[in-house]
C-alpha cells in the first residue's frame, strides 16, 4: 500500500471561509514544475501528468495524499487575549477584527504544522487549461452565493456564464489581470475536508 503523504498548500482567507463552509471543494494551481510543462509541450496527454507513476510531477501530491492549510494566523496570546484557543486566524474575524491586529498577523507562509486547524484529504487529480473549467467546477471552487461563498459583483462578458465570470474575476485577483487570458495548464485537485471543524 503506497505511504500517504502530507503536504502544505497556502490558501487566504477567503478560501478558508469557502473551505470551512464547505463551499469549495477544488482548488486550481499553475503548472510551473518544468518536466511537467516539457511533458505538454512534447505532445503527452495532459491525463498522462496524473498517473500513479508520475506522481513526482505534481507538487500536490495524489489521490489519498494530505494537504495541510497554511493561512493567515497568530497566537491568540499575541492578538485577543484571553482566550481558550492557542491560535487566531484571519479568516475567522470579520474586516475590522483583522484591521485591528493587521500589524501582528503572520504570514501564511510561515504557519507550522502544530498551527494549522484544516486537514485536506485528495480525491482526484488531474490537468487542464484554466478556461476549461465548467460551471460546476466553478461552484466548486467556492464562487456563488450564500454563507462562505466567494461572491464578486461583476457584468458577466457576452458567451459567458455567471460562475465562469465569477471565477475568472477570482482567478485575476490572485494571479494579475492577465493571468485569465494566458489561459495557462492547471493542476485541478479536488479534495475533502479530513478534519471536523468546529471542533
Amino acid at each position: 500500500m503506497p505511504e500517504i503523504k502530507e503536504r502544505p498548500i497556502l490558501f487566504s482567507a477567503p478560501m478558508v471561509r469557502a473551505i470551512l463552509a464547505g463551499q469549495k471543494t477544488v482548488t486550481r494551481r499553475e503548472v510551473k514544475k518544468r518536466a511537467a510543462l516539457d511533458c505538454l509541450a512534447a505532445g503527452f496527454e495532459p491525463s498522462f501528468l496524473a498517473l500513479p507513476g508520475n506522481s513526482d510531477l505534481c507538487p500536490y501530491g495524489q489521490p489519498g495524499d494530505r494537504l495541510w492549510v497554511r493561512e493567515t494566523f497568530n497566537t491568540s496570546s499575541e492578538c485577543r487575549p484571553p482566550i481558550d484557543e492557542p491560535f487566531i486566524y484571519a479568516a475567522d474575524l470579520n474586516s475590522d477584527g483583522v484591521q485591528k491586529w493587521a500589524a501582528r498577523w503572520k504570514p501564511s507562509i510561515h504557519m507550522p504544522r502544530a498551527a494549522s486547524r484544516i486537514l485536506l484529504e485528495i480525491t482526484r487529480v488531474r490537468v487542464e487549461r484554466l478556461q476549461a473549467i465548467s460551471d460546476e467546477q466553478c461552484v466548486a471552487e467556492g464562487c456563488g452565493v450564500g454563507p462562505g461563498a466567494i461572491g464578486v459583483k461583476l457584468t458577466v462578458p457576452p458567451g459567458a456564464s455567471m460562475p465562469q465570470a465569477m471565477f475568472a474575476e477570482l482567478w485575476k485577483s490572485i494571479n494579475g489581470a492577465s493571468a485569465w487570458d494566458a489561459n495557462p495548464w492547471v493542476w485541478v485537485v479536488e479534495f475533502k475536508r479530513v478534519t471536523p471543524w468546529p471542533n
